[in-house]
């Protein structure tokens, strides 16, 4: 949500921030909302004024036995009385729909976020790892000997429908180990608090985030109004939701391993092969809540402890910035980390880790009291994936994958794995 005074004191800085987004003339549209609120409420007080000054003049007039000013009043007060409730109502309808479009507008967008349509121009900022040359043609996730019994994609569809998936036995086991392993990574290094959280979240806490107004057919809703999460971004944020917190109490920061649930409405007909993108998925999330002053400097950091997960499972990735065009609503900058798939020969995103500034804060009414005095200021937040646990497990699949369709694992997965080495090529981890 954004700050109408900026809005209103310099409204040409803030169009050129919604043209970065290919939107024009926001500006005179909130102004406009603004004005007419702000002339209701105007109106209403000027005409309380005169009520209560005509109500204080019924009382002479009915002493001195003036019955035709008394009955003037009297109708005046009355009239006023109308005119008062019909102004007050008139600005609330003004005000909401200010509130409304306010919620819907995006964010302004970092001044270093590169300028694009679409995710062809988005820019890579650096690679890591060296995607391995096979001696075959390597082969894609649900292709693989080691994994097949372990990906039943027919007895997730004859349960709940497309794109849903059953794991079990070694690759349930390993899609388990990758999550305790992201979850003690950082916990124990990166210094982020272990956090439980519902799945299930009042839709208040939807808005607060932003997945709702502008998002509600990408999640799931159920018939008693709430809503299921399609990441913990939502619980782990809201956690300071209407809170104030102390300066000294900044930064905090949290992950959390749940549940996520995505409709995935706008991507019908993409990636429906194997368990890429499904409707119920596991992630690892990080969130922050900062200080203003440093929320710049968190999302590097955040984006490094993402980065770090894929540095100790040895797979290649690459990080890109969002353009202008790809860059999420409720966002102001964010990195996508791309994981190496050698079955698709190409990177695929496997982490967006993103900067809100205090878009979110503001619609959460989240602030901090600042050490040295003054008012409150509103927290920035941010948000990643730390990671997507199927995404994860794909990754490893098949870049640890043999000519006989067995799958190496990484060092450091095997300790969470009983110090198993392998899934050899009948599904069994050795």
């Amino acid at each position: 949500m954004h700050d109408i005074r900026l809005i209103r004191e310099n409204p040409e800085a803030f169009d050129a921030a919604m043209a970065r987004r290919g939107l024009s003339g926001v500006s005179s549209q909130v102004l406009a909302l603004d004005s007419a609120r702000r002339a209701k409420i105007q109106a209403a007080e000027t005409a309380q004024a005169e009520q209560n000054k005509a109500s204080k003049l019924v009382g002479a007039a009915k002493a001195s036995g003036d019955e035709a000013e008394f009955e003037r009043l009297r109708a005046l007060v009355s009239a006023k009385k109308t005119e008062v409730a019909a102004l007050n109502d008139e600005a609330k309808a003004e005000d909401k729909a200010l509130y409304d479009l306010l919620m819907a507008t995006p964010n302004v967008p970092h001044e270093d976020v590169p300028d694009g349509a679409d995710e062809d121009d988005n820019v890579e900022i650096r690679r890591w790892g060296t995607p391995k040359d096979f001696a075959f043609k390597p082969k894609e996730h649900y292709e693989l000997a080691a994994s097949k019994a372990g990906l039943d994609f027919e007895t997730g569809a004859k349960l709940s429908g497309a794109r849903f998936v059953v794991l079990s036995g070694s690759v349930a086991r390993l899609h388990r180990a990758l999550a305790q392993f992201m979850l003690e990574l950082h916990t124990e290094e990166h210094g982020l608090r272990e956090t439980w959280t519902p799945v299930l979240v009042r839709e208040e806490m939807m808005y607060g985030t932003g997945q709702l107004p502008k998002f509600g057919e990408d999640s799931y809703k159920t018939t008693e109004g709430m809503w299921l999460i399609p990441t913990s971004e939502v619980t782990l944020t809201n956690i300071v939701n209407g809170e104030t917190l102390d300066e000294t109490d900044l930064p905090r920061r949290y992950c959390a391993h749940t549940q996520c649930f995505r409709s995935e409405a706008g991507s019908a007909g993409r990636d429906t092969a194997g368990m890429l993108r499904q409707h119920q998925f596991e992630k690892v999330e990080m969130v922050s809540v900062t200080h203003p002053d440093k929320s710049m400097e968190e999302h590097d950091r955040m984006t490094r402890c993402a980065e770090a997960v894929l540095e100790r499972l040895e797979i290649p990735y690459r990080t890109v910035v969002l353009c202008t065009g790809d860059l999420g609503a409720g966002m102001r900058k964010t990195h996508d980390i791309e994981a190496w798939l050698p079955g698709q020969d190409t990177y695929r995103e496997i982490s967006s880790c993103s900067v809100a500034g205090d878009y979110q804060g503001r619609r959460m009414n989240a602030r901090f009291k600042p050490t040295e005095g003054g008012k409150p200021e509103f927290v920035h937040t941010l948000n990643g994936s730390g990671l997507a646990v199927g995404r994860c497990l794909i990754a490893v699949l098949e870049n640890g994958q043999q000519e006989d369709g067995s799958v190496v694992l990484p060092e450091a997965l095997r300790p969470f794995v009983g110090g198993k080495t392998m899934i050899n090529a009948e599904g069994v981890l050795v």
